[in-house]
């Protein structure tokens, strides 16, 4: 058991070619605020609306959902973490 309700980073996706969030909860679960929000494809009026926002988008934005290997790679590492504490 973690002694946190959800821990979040940022970092740069290749795949949407701007900087997301991603949480992990206490139960492990994960999300990426990109996805979240805007959904595995994002379309061109989306892509219009970040941009707007002030983020700069790759035009082709393909999110890989919970299976992203950067969402996977950082639940790891603080799985990692968590167990070197513990032990």
């Amino acid at each position: 058991m973690v002694d946190w309700q959800v821990t979040a980073t940022t970092i740069y996706c290749d795949a949407v070619g701007a900087d997301v969030t991603i949480m992990v909860y206490k139960d492990w679960s994960t999300k990426c605020a990109i996805c979240e929000d805007y959904g595995e494809e994002i379309t061109q009026k989306k892509v219009r609306t970040l941009k707007k926002e002030g983020k700069k988008l790759s035009k082709k934005m393909r999110c890989e959902t919970s299976m992203c290997s950067k969402v996977i790679e950082y639940k790891d590492r603080l799985f990692a973490e968590e167990r070197s504490k513990n032990s």
